[in-house]
């Protein structure tokens, strides 16, 4: 992975284009587009994730439906605003991309280190799993931060509940995609997705 890509935001990802690149914004000149990553878990349930990828990256013009690819990056947050409210939106920042070789597997690894923004939601389900809901803010540069979505589970879960606004935590695991449906107010539902990143491992940090 290139230096330039910071080392408590590392993302690397393996799978399928799903979609073609569309035009998502400009700044300064330089175009930004969005494409869909299709990346299968063990269990063979495939996440569709969001990349985003300037014009300027050398592999920009490759980036074609069905193309195996590895992309690394940074995952990145930001705030859409609308009329009504405003949303959190979460993609991963393409820092360089690569074609798979032949029978290469999908992957999905993220590593944060990062800081407790948020009051840790900490439950149980009904055959009493422990999980825990974090909100975590990655730094960047500039004074800015990514405020990325986490869920932990068993001990990890359970080592979250006992955290508290402003620790930091060393973690690593894989985003994940979920569809929901969106109750809207006329009493219709919307289908949406969520994206979290799912803890596998995670460490208090000094």
């Amino acid at each position: 992975m290139k230096e330039s890509v910071k080392k408590n935001n590392q993302v690397t990802l393996k799978g399928t284009v799903a979609t073609e690149p569309i035009l998502d914004h400009e700044t300064y000149g330089e175009k930004f587009y969005v494409f869909q990553l299709q990346t299968k878990r063990l269990s063979e349930v495939a996440d569709l994730l969001p990349i985003m990828i300037s014009e300027k990256c050398t592999f920009f013009s490759k980036i074609n439906i069905g193309n195996r690819i590895c992309v690394m990056g940074q995952y990145r947050s930001y705030n859409k605003y609308t009329e009504e409210k405003t949303k959190l939106i979460l993609t991963v920042y393409a820092k360089d991309i690569c074609f798979l070789s032949e029978g290469e597997q999908d992957d999905n690894e993220v590593i944060f280190e990062g800081f407790i923004c948020k009051n840790v939601i900490y439950r149980k389900t009904p055959l009493g799993r422990e999980i825990a809901d974090i909100l975590l803010a990655v730094n960047r540069p500039y004074g800015k931060a990514d405020y990325i979505p986490c869920i932990a589970w068993g001990e990890d879960a359970y080592l979250a509940a006992n955290l508290e606004v402003g620790d930091k935590i060393n973690i690593t695991g894989r985003i994940q995609s979920r569809e929901y449906g969106k109750k809207l107010s006329d009493g219709t539902q919307e289908k949406r997705v969520a994206y979290e990143v799912s803890i596998q491992s995670l460490e208090c940090s000094q």
